[in-house]
């Protein structure tokens, strides 16, 4: 299956790349470089939520 997500800002990736890491450390979710379908999809949301969850409160401390 073609992975169809892009980043709007190429020089974005590795920061994204390093922010997703991070995230996956702090939910205790073995992510690794290149490669991560042995993940079960709760492991997988698990990483992507801890992500949003984080630039929301990024941005809530940007607002005060």
């Amino acid at each position: 299956m073609k992975n169809n997500n892009q980043i709007n800002v190429p020089q974005a990736r590795e920061a994204m790349d390093k922010f997703k890491m991070e995230a996956a450390r702090e939910m205790g979710v073995n992510l690794k470089e290149g490669y991560n379908g042995d993940l079960t999809s709760r492991e997988a949301g698990s990483v992507g939520g801890q992500m949003v969850k984080k630039m929301i409160e990024a941005y809530e401390q940007g607002m005060q």
